[in-house]
């Protein structure tokens, strides 16, 4: 049996709208300067935190479940902007944490790359790059 996800979108400004996921609510809109009411973040940067919180919480998931000692995980993410038509290029996850074992750190990322929906989806079409820094 397949799942479902399903968001839904109401116009709340001539720019803006509001998505409903779940108990929650997320403005989605664009800056003055292109045009919106920087009443909340554009789509493509919505992409980004989508990709880098569901490699997050897929991580978060592996250290848990294996008890590991990593601590205070951080992921900076960024997207490469190509145009006609614009779209992202490639994604850059970098990745920080206190972990006393670069190898076990290293194991939960791979563990967190392969169970990640959007790492799955996006794989086969654009770069996706994850840098790893430890700082313990």
């Amino acid at each position: 049996m397949s799942v479902e996800l399903k968001i839904q979108l109401s116009q709340i400004s001539p720019s803006a709208a509001e998505a409903v996921i779940g108990e929650h609510r997320v403005t989605i809109d664009r800056p003055s300067s292109k045009g919106g009411s920087g009443m909340g973040p554009m789509g493509g940067e919505l992409f980004l935190a989508a990709v880098a919180g569901c490699f997050m919480s897929n991580l978060l998931a592996a250290i848990r479940t294996r008890q590991s000692a990593v601590r205070n995980v951080h992921i900076e993410v960024k997207g490469a902007v190509a145009d006609l038509p614009a779209r992202f290029s490639a994604v850059d996850l970098a990745i920080t944490a206190d972990a006393p074992d670069r190898e076990e750190l290293d194991r939960l990322i791979e563990i967190a790359d392969r169970g990640c929906i959007m790492m799955n989806t996006l794989r086969d079409k654009l770069a996706l790059n994850i840098v790893v820094a430890m700082t313990v």
